[in-house]
């Protein structure tokens, strides 16, 4: 199957070859230029608005000073960041969907963060971006006095990338440095000012609207397991077990752990129902772990076993046991919390070997058949107590006593510092769905979730944080899903509330994503063009900056001092950005 890419990359080849004829044969108006796929269309319109809006200079110029000290901040950071980036992919390389070179293009389709469903608003808050970046560009040309010889927008074939001012280049050389560093200083600005207007939107009036729906949102059910097997697929929302409601994933998981039955009929929001015969699927494990993931398991010891309830006791009653499975094998394992013996720990201190794996099946006397169970009886215990702990190394019975040590927050003692959830180094689900993060994500965006478990209170920076990383955050943050706003699985899972309701949830969906787009994008764009190479602004920052600088230090050549330094901060972001997108493969 032919990828999006392959698509879009023929599509620019016959734009080129068609541009290319229609340039040769004359028929192009003279202000529509071609470069390649790169169409640029100029024009004079415009300027005598920018006149007039340029006329309280001292208010622009104040207005400029500050946003070059957002970007000199922005730009150092960008610096340390593809400097941090380059150097990871190089002793640390690790490929994965955030360096793909295709997802460094802000396409939606062809980026695997960027979904086709948002791309109405992608390309609102890309068109937004432009206008008033390449606007504050030519509007500071004024401020300063600086001519423009001609305005106009960028496009790759026919999608927007771009706009430009071209101001007059020898009144831009006669002016002064200050002059230079605001005007290209006020695209960025701009940007930055634009996010923050569409966030401070979004973050309030918006996200205050907003509400998860009374439910358990399912992102998707696990391959293979019950819940697959029943037909509860992704967006759908659980509403009730055996007719009693759950409102969360919390009252869901204790729903399931009082209900111990096999069988249970689960209610969804779009008033079906459908029946679950529960079984225990293996849902994580360690590498050494006795079963693998997707694993059915169906016995113990040749006691079926239908829930986790089930699995919890007979495990409880056998501290090395057999298990079945529903492929017909049988493993023998001894069953209890799984851990690894870390570097002075009170285990190996007592004898047990540094950084080996370690089954502990009781605590003084106490049956530990799970990591949970081995939490609870832990719990008991004071620092400096002396347990004696029994449990299984390279699948040999050792016992050892051992003096608690002290951890921090809590009054109980420790025995390692890494133990496994689960039994013997394996996690079941005997219900098998993955629940969509949905109040989280509306919790990041300013919303509130109802959730009695979430964080409260993030500040207005953590929120900018997460709109930048929400995108893929399934992949940097581990949370399993991707938020792109208010679209596909992702709209089953809120509703409108309040005076917005009158509105009806797609209006207000479609006005959530723009906003969030736009604040995003701008962010992007803004931090994207202060990285100090050319030919983005902060490059002509960069210049400017460095011509101030040198013109101060006695050096003989100063415009031979200003091109080494420009030149060699430009050649290694070059280089940082190529590492940061091909390295992790590369050097892999």
């Amino acid at each position: 199957m032919v990828s999006t890419l392959t698509w879009v990359l023929a599509g620019l080849v016959a734009y080129t070859l068609l541009a290319m004829a229609l340039k040769a044969r004359g028929v192009v108006p003279d202000f529509i230029r071609f470069s390649g796929p790169i169409t640029t269309i100029h024009t004079q319109r415009g300027k005598i608005i920018l006149e007039k809006l340029a006329r309280p200079k001292r208010f622009w110029r104040a207005w400029g000073n500050l946003g070059v000290g957002i970007a000199l901040v922005v730009m150092a950071g960008s610096f340390l960041l593809v400097i941090f980036g380059a150097y990871q992919a190089i002793i640390n390389p690790q490929p994965s969907a955030l360096n793909e070179p295709r997802n460094a293009l802000a396409i939606p389709g062809v980026n695997d963060f960027l979904p086709l469903s948002v791309a109405p608003e992608i390309l609102l808050g890309l068109l937004l971006g432009l206008i008033v970046h390449e606007g504050g560009h030519g509007l500071f040309c004024r401020v300063e006095d600086i001519d423009i010889e001609s305005m106009g927008l960028a496009l790759i074939a026919v999608i927007p990338v771009g706009a430009f001012v071209e101001p007059d280049e020898d009144e831009l050389l006669r002016s002064d440095r200050g002059s230079q560093i605001r005007m290209y200083a006020a695209g960025v600005t701009n940007n930055f000012a634009l996010s923050l207007v569409a966030l401070l939107l979004l973050f309030g009036p918006i996200a205050g609207s907003l509400a998860v729906v009374d439910g358990v949102p399912v992102g998707d059910s696990l391959p293979g397991s019950a819940a697959d097997e029943a037909g509860i697929d992704s967006g759908d929302v659980i509403t009730a077990i055996d007719g009693q409601s759950v409102s969360n994933s919390r009252e869901l998981q204790a729903v399931l752990a009082e209900n111990d039955r096999r069988s249970v009929d689960v209610s969804l929001d779009d008033g079906s129902t459908t029946t679950v015969e529960r079984a225990p699927i293996v849902v994580g494990a360690v590498q050494s772990a006795p079963l693998g993931v997707g694993t059915t398991i169906t016995a113990v010891n040749g006691t079926e076993v239908y829930t986790r309830g089930d699995l919890d006791r007979a495990a409880r009653n056998h501290t090395v046991a057999a298990i079945q499975t529903e492929d017909g094998e049988a493993v023998t394992t001894p069953l209890g919390a799984y851990g690894r013996v870390t570097a002075g720990s009170p285990l190996e201190a007592a004898g047990a070997p540094a950084n080996a794996s370690i089954i502990v099946t009781s605590l003084d006397g106490q049956r530990t058949q799970s990591a949970s169970a081995l939490g609870e009886a832990l719990s008991r215990t004071s620092p400096g107590d002396q347990v004696t702990v029994v449990g299984y190394v390279d699948g040999q019975r050792r016992e050892y006593t051992v003096t608690l040590a002290e951890r921090d927050g809590a009054d109980s003692g420790v025995l390692t510092s890494s133990f496994r959830a689960g039994i013997s180094g394996f996690e079941v689900n005997d219900f098998g769905i993955d629940q969509y993060p949905a109040a989280t994500f509306l919790e990041f965006i300013g919303g509130d979730s109802e959730n009695p478990n979430a964080e409260r209170g993030f500040s207005f920076v953590q929120r900018v944080f997460a709109i930048l990383i929400l995108p893929f955050i399934g992949v940097a943050g581990g949370f399993g899903y991707n938020f792109a706003g208010f679209t596909g699985i992702a709209a089953n899972f809120y509703t409108v509330q309040g005076p917005l309701a009158a509105l009806g949830t797609t209006p207000v969906f479609l006005l959530a994503n723009a906003l969030f787009w736009t604040g995003w994008i701008n962010l992007v764009i803004g931090q994207f063009n202060c990285v100090p190479t050319f030919p983005l602004d902060g490059g002509h920052i960069l210049r400017a900056t460095t011509e101030s600088i040198v013109s101060r230090l006695p050096v003989p050549d100063r415009r031979r001092a200003t091109t080494a330094v420009t030149v060699a901060v430009t050649v290694s972001m070059i280089a940082g950005l190529v590492l940061m997108v091909f390295g992790p493969r590369f050097f892999a």
